[in-house]
């Protein structure tokens, strides 16, 4: 008998420990993604053939302290490599670990390659080459700090590679895994098992071929046993025989037992492609079905539905899985009464999403990333139970939100509805814990996520977010795929126009019957400041027949207004050209365009000092605090008011009016600093604010200033 390291995923070791004694071998033992056994050469023929969830199986010829890179010259010089396969043969050294002398497993590999190239020059008189391509045998060491492994790798490729599947869905599992987190979710063989999201089809062929007892290493056309010496070719052929005839002779008392849904027919056929080359194609049901809709495939009533749903990690957005998770839930508890769910996934929050108590919980590794198996049972009335049997589920546990937005949704779209507004707040922070802001712009949704303070968990804040992002969709009924999502904090100056995105997509909508142009994506705002609702309808009415001066002008829309309202004149400063391209086009939009329509690129503060001319109607929306590369003095809206009102009286008419608005908290007017200035100062924030907005009283502070003697 010999010794081998049958490798295998993390999480996976006992049950390839499990397969390897059910095959027989012996003297057991799982270490770190592996398994160490021993066996004679019949059985490790087996083996290799029939395990489902090793990668590779190593024939371990030495073990040795690797200190520094003699340490690892000298082990493997030390095998006599002529005994175990000939100088024609072609090989390949894959090394595997670091320690802090060797640090480069490429270093590691050329070191093992010199030792046995020396040894056979030293006892044989010939060489093995070096190919890299297509090598005969794949020499295996494995590094662990300062203990080392030194084998040959009886399979060569890994044992993945079943040979069925040429063609993959996007983030595929690997074969092996797959039958691992098959065998993990429990499924019996006497129950049909059902994929909602099949994609390529690696679960069920990989379940089927069980229940078929096809060998999964049947279709394998090289195996790298067969170039050393040792090599039986009759004790593999009798072996291999077995397999062939068990397989065949399995068929034909098997029925149709799977089922695969998937929404996208191209991944669709490559699943019927890969069962059919599996031999197994026969056994399973494929359908085209999205999971938002599906039911009960025709043939199973009650069963085991096993998934693999995308997580994020190398598929989909944040806000999409949340919807996909979520209506998985959903379907599985109203259409798979009685069944049992083992869904796998990269994430545990996004589990949380089927709102579903889990039966069993097995941590396993994909590859570097963390992930969880976790097995639901459905009771008969859809209540999931924990296996002491007490009712867990509650369809409730957002509910404070949940009906918090359901409320504002059925006060609102009728208030909307009858303002003519199609653009409008839905919630500000109502309930501390879902500390968002949700705005609603025709059929889209834009969620605009306040940062959670230190003391609160990630963990706990992207929970929130998912139950937030749920609700939405249930309560709205907005399709995922239009909720965008924002993160906001505090920020100073113009960064609260820094750009997200270059999706460049516009919306067009309408306010009080002006239409105008948002963007939804792009900026973390979106063009248009909802909470100035009131206070573009107020220019509105004041600017017939008057000029009028829009400072600080973002995308023009208070422009637009005035311009609708009659205003005789417009002009608009803002330093950004993008956004004075972007008022431009909101006038057009409403067919104000000519040379009565200006649009100044410049810094406001500079061009006030050096302004002239008259103007009836005045709006100034600055910044709480700016400190623009392209402005040479910082601005603090605080601080620096009452100069800006000092310019602005020069251009104000005898009987004009300064709309003065800002967004500083707490930010205090000195009245008896304006009426030095020659000014009088009114404010009207409590009417300013629109009624979707009511519940922030300091959303922004307005002011109409002006003349004393006016």
């Amino acid at each position: 008998m010999n010794q081998y390291l049958a490798i295998t995923s993390h999480c996976l070791e006992n049950l390839l420990a499990e397969e390897l004694e059910q095959l027989g071998a012996s003297n057991i033992k799982p270490v770190n993604a592996g398994v160490r056994f021993l066996a004679d050469q019949q059985t490790l023929y087996t083996c290799c053939l029939w395990s489902r969830t090793a990668s590779r199986f190593i024939f371990i010829l030495s073990e040795f302290d690797v200190r520094d890179d003699m340490d690892l010259y000298s082990g493997a010089f030390a095998i006599n490599w002529p005994q175990y396969f000939s100088s024609e043969k072609r090989i390949i050294v894959d090394f595997k670990g670091t320690n802090q002398k060797i640090r480069n497993s490429q270093y590691g590999a050329l070191k093992v390659k010199d030792a046995i190239i020396d040894c056979f020059l030293k006892i044989a008189s010939d060489r093995p080459s070096i190919d890299r391509e297509q090598p005969d045998l794949r020499i295996y060491m494995r590094l662990f700090g300062q203990k080392g492994l030194l084998g040959i790798d009886m399979v060569g490729g890994s044992l993945h590679q079943r040979g069925y599947r040429t063609e993959a869905g996007v983030a595929p599992l690997r074969e092996t895994h797959a039958a691992g987190l098959v065998k993990k979710s429990g499924w019996s063989f006497d129950h049909p098992l059902f994929d909602p999201m099949c994609g390529s089809g690696t679960l069920l062929i990989e379940a089927a071929m069980m229940i078929a007892q096809i060998a999964p290493g049947l279709k394998r056309k090289r195996w790298s046993f067969e170039s050393l010496k040792s090599f039986n070719r009759e004790k593999w052929m009798e072996v291999h025989a077995r397999a062939t005839f068990q397989s065949q002779k399995n068929r034909v008392t098997c029925g149709t037992h799977f089922f695969g849904f998937d929404n996208d027919a191209r991944v669709l056929e490559i699943a019927k492609s890969n069962a059919q080359r599996a031999g197994v194609l026969d056994l399973i049901q494929f359908e085209l079905c999205d999971t938002s809709t599906m039911t009960k495939p025709v043939g199973f009533e009650t069963g085991h539905i096993i998934c693999n749903p995308p997580y994020g990690k190398r598929l989909g957005s944040t806000i999409g899985l949340i919807s996909l998770y979520t209506q998985l839930g959903v379907q599985l508890k109203t259409k798979f009464k009685g069944s049992i769910a083992s869904i796998y996934s990269g994430s545990d929050e996004l589990l949380s999403c089927l709102r579903m108590r889990a039966n069993s919980n097995y941590k396993l590794r994909n590859g570097a990333l963390d992930c969880v198996m976790k097995t639901y049972q459905i009771t008969a009335r859809g209540e999931e139970i924990t296996d002491t049997g007490s009712k867990t589920y509650s369809s409730n546990m957002a509910s404070g939100f949940s009906n918090r937005l359901r409320k504002k949704v059925q006060k609102l779209d009728k208030w909307a509805k009858r303002q003519g507004i199609e653009c409008y707040r839905l919630y500000d922070a109502d309930l501390p814990e879902y500390n968002v802001a949700i705005d609603r712009y025709k059929d889209f949704i834009v969620i605009q996520e306040y940062v959670a303070p230190k003391e609160v968990p990630a963990a706990k804040a992207r929970l929130r977010l998912q139950d937030i992002v749920r609700e939405i969709i249930n309560v709205t009924s907005i399709n995922e795929n239009n909720i965008i999502m924002k993160v906001r904090e505090k920020k100073k100056g113009n960064n609260q126009y820094q750009k997200l995105s270059t999706a460049k997509r516009f919306l067009e909508v309408v306010e009080y019957g002006v239409n105008l142009e948002v963007n939804l994506e792009d900026y973390l705002d979106t063009g248009l400041f909802l909470d100035n609702r009131n206070i573009r309808k107020m220019l509105g009415e004041k600017a017939k027949g008057k000029d009028f001066l829009n400072l600080f002008g973002y995308t023009g829309t208070a422009t637009v207004y005035a311009a609708v309202g009659g205003a005789k004149s417009t002009t608009t400063v803002d330093m950004s050209k993008t956004y004075l391209a972007w008022a431009e086009r909101n006038m057009k939009f409403n067919g104000k365009v000519g040379r009565q329509h200006r649009f100044i690129q410049a810094d406001c503060l500079k061009w006030l000092s050096k302004a002239y001319g008259q103007y009836g109607l005045i709006f100034i929306d600055p910044p709480t605090f700016s400190n623009s590369k392209r402005m040479k003095v910082t601005f603090d809206v605080q601080r620096d008011y009452l100069n800006l009102m000092w310019y602005l009286k020069r251009l104000l008419c005898p009987n004009g009016e300064i709309i003065f608005s800002n967004n500083k908290h707490n930010f205090k007017m000195n009245l008896k600093s304006l009426n030095e200035l020659g000014l009088f100062g009114q404010n009207i924030s409590e009417r300013s604010i629109p009624f979707d907005f009511e519940r922030n009283k300091q959303m922004h502070n307005c002011w109409i200033i002006t003349h004393k003697d006016g």
